[in-house]
C-alpha cells in the first residue's frame, strides 16, 4: 500500500529538519564569523568554519542577480535597502554568469556574518523542451530518453552528478551542510510528456543526492511550468518522485507573498516557500544601482525571536509611555512605568535602588545621570523624549524587516513611545507593522523613508526626536 499524503509530507519534514540539525551540530557558533567589530574574520578557513545555515529561519524580502555583487554594493544595499537576502548564481554550465569575480569563501562569509540570507543557484541541464538552451557549446540539456525501463534513468542519473557538482562548489565557497541548495529549471512546456517526466526525474535525482550530502533540496521555476509539475506530482504520483524540500515560485504578479494560483496552499507549508514576484528591473538603494528580480521568503521557523526577561520579570512593554512626574496633590505617577523606568536604568548602572514602583531621590539621580549623558535636559519630569531615547539606546544595529532580536525589540518599544501611529505588539520581530511604523516614524522626523534601521534613523531617534 502506498503510503498517505500526510506520512510523505512528514518524511519530508524530517530529511529537512535531520539536515539542519546535522549542519547545526557543525555550525554551532552560529554566526561567530562576525568579529566584536562586526568584521568578518579574515581566516577563510576560520570563517568557513563558523558560517550558519543558511537562510535560516527567516520571513521578509529578498532579491537576485546574476553577477554577485561587490563588497561595497553588499554594505550600501544593506544599511539602505529593504533586502536582507539574497540569490546568487554558485554552480551550473547553463548559467550565464560562468564568472563570478566577487563570489569567493571571504565573500560568502562576510554576507552571512552581517546578517545576509544566502540563496545558491545552480543553474545546470534545462528541460529538453527549452528553447532557450543550451547557452553555450559546452553545456547539455536534460536527457529525455526513458530509458529501457521507462522510468528516466539517464536524466535522474545527471541530476545526481549536478548534485555532486554543485555541493563541491558549495563547499569549496563555504555554504555548510544544512543549508538549501536551489537548482534553476527554467520555464518549459510542461504538456510534453518526455519533457516533463525526464525534468521531474532530474529533480528527483538532485534531492535525493543532496539529502545524502546533508544538503536541503530547494527547486526554483517558474509557476505554470516546473512548480506546477511538482506539484501535480506531490498530490497525484507521492511516490514517482523525491520532491525537493523547498520550492521557489517564479510567478511575477507583484504581490509580496507566496501564493500562487498555479499551485495549491497545502503544499511546502509551512516554511518551505520563496515567490520571485517582480521579474528583472533597476533599483537603486544609498545610490547604488543594481539590475535585480525581487523575492519575498517564508523559510524555516520564519522570523522568530527568543523570549525576553527584564530584572526579573519586570515590564517595560507597553502600547504607550506617559510622562512621568514626582508625586503631588494625591496624584502619584504609573507605578508600572515607574517600575520600567527603574529597570531600564538600572541595567545601565544608573539606578541603585528597589524596583517597586516607589518614587525617590535616587531615582531622580538616575533619571538626571541619563538625561546627562543623553543630552537632554536636566529635569524632575520624565518626559516623551527620555523614554524615546531611553528606550532605544543600545547598539546602533542595522534592522529590516525579517531582522529579530532584543534590538528590534527597542525600536518597537521606542516607536511606541513615540505616539506616531497605531501602536505595535513588541514581539522582537520585524514584521509588516513594524515596518510601517518606523517609515511613519521616519516621515515625520524628516529622515530617509526606507524601512530600515540605521545610523540616519538611530541618531534622532537616540535623541529622542518624536
Amino acid at each position: 500500500m502506498s503510503p498517505s499524503l500526510s506520512t510523505l509530507r512528514t518524511r519530508a519534514l524530517c530529511v529537512l529538519a535531520a539536515t539542519v540539525v546535522a549542519a547545526a551540530t557543525l555550525t554551532a557558533s552560529g554566526a561567530g564569523a562576525q568579529a566584536s567589530d562586526g568584521k568578518a574574520s579574515s581566516s577563510p578557513s576560520a570563517a568557513r568554519a563558523t558560517n550558519p545555515v543558511t537562510p535560516g529561519d527567516f520571513t521578509g524580502f529578498g532579491f537576485d542577480q546574476c553577477l554577485a555583487p561587490n563588497q561595497k554594493q553588499m554594505d550600501t544595499w544593506l544599511a539602505t535597502s529593504p533586502y536582507l537576502a539574497v540569490g546568487i548564481y554558485i554552480s551550473g554550465d547553463s548559467r550565464a554568469c560562468r564568472s563570478q569575480p566577487n563570489l569567493t569563501p571571504t565573500w560568502v562569509a562576510t554576507q552571512l556574518a552581517k546578517g545576509w540570507r544566502l540563496l545558491p543557484i545552480t543553474l545546470g541541464p534545462q528541460a529538453s523542451c527549452q528553447p532557450r538552451f543550451p547557452r553555450y557549446s559546452d553545456d547539455v540539456k536534460i536527457d529525455p530518453n526513458p530509458g529501457t525501463k521507462q522510468v528516466y534513468g539517464p536524466s535522474r542519473r545527471q541530476g545526481v552528478a549536478e548534485a555532486d557538482k554543485t555541493v563541491k562548489d558549495a563547499a569549496a565557497l563555504g555554504i555548510v551542510r544544512g543549508s538549501t541548495l536551489w537548482y534553476d529549471l527554467e520555464g518549459f512546456d510542461s504538456s510534453n510528456e518526455r519533457c516533463r517526466e525526464s525534468a521531474l526525474s532530474f529533480l528527483s535525482g538532485w534531492t535525493t543526492r543532496l539529502h545524502k550530502h546533508g544538503y536541503v533540496s530547494g527547486v526554483y521555476s517558474s509557476a505554470g511550468s516546473g512548480i506546477a509539475a511538482l506539484d501535480s506530482a506531490r498530490i497525484n504520483r507521492p511516490t514517482r518522485f523525491t520532491l525537493p524540500d523547498m520550492i521557489w515560485v517564479a510567478r511575477w504578479d507583484g504581490v509580496a507573498n507566496t501564493s500562487s494560483s498555479y499551485l495549491r496552499e497545502d503544499g511546502w507549508r509551512p516554511g518551505r516557500r520563496v515567490k520571485q514576484y517582480k521579474g528583472g528591473h533597476d533599483e537603486v538603494h544609498g545610490g547604488v544601482r543594481i539590475n535585480i528580480d525581487t523575492n519575498f521568503l517564508e523559510v524555516g521557523r520564519g522570523s522568530v525571536a527568543t523570549p525576553e526577561t527584564r530584572c526579573g520579570g519586570i515590564n517595560v512593554s507597553f502600547s504607550t509611555y506617559p510622562v512621568l512626574r514626582p508625586p503631588a496633590n494625591g496624584v502619584k505617577p504609573s507605578k508600572p512605568h515607574v517600575k520600567a523606568l527603574q529597570c531600564l536604568l538600572k541595567e545601565k548602572g544608573l539606578y541603585q535602588g528597589n524596583i517597586g514602583g516607589g518614587w525617590s531621590k535616587r531615582l531622580v539621580a538616575a533619571m538626571n545621570a541619563y538625561q546627562r549623558s543623553a543630552g537632554l535636559g536636566l529635569d524632575r519630569v520624565w518626559w516623551i523624549r527620555g523614554w524615546v531615547s531611553v528606550l532605544a539606546s543600545g547598539d546602533k544595529v542595522v534592522l529590516k524587516r525579517g531582522s529579530v532580536g532584543p534590538a528590534v525589540r527597542r525600536v518597537q518599544r521606542a516607536l511606541n513611545a513615540t505616539g506616531v501611529g497605531k501602536a505595535i505588539a513588541i514581539t522582537g520581530v520585524f514584521d509588516a507593522r513594524t515596518d510601517a511604523k518606523l517609515r511613519a516614524w521616519q516621515a515625520k522626523a524628516k529622515v530617509p523613508v526606507n524601512g530600515v534601521m540605521q545610523d540616519a534613523s538611530w541618531a534622532p531617534l537616540l535623541k529622542g526626536r518624536r
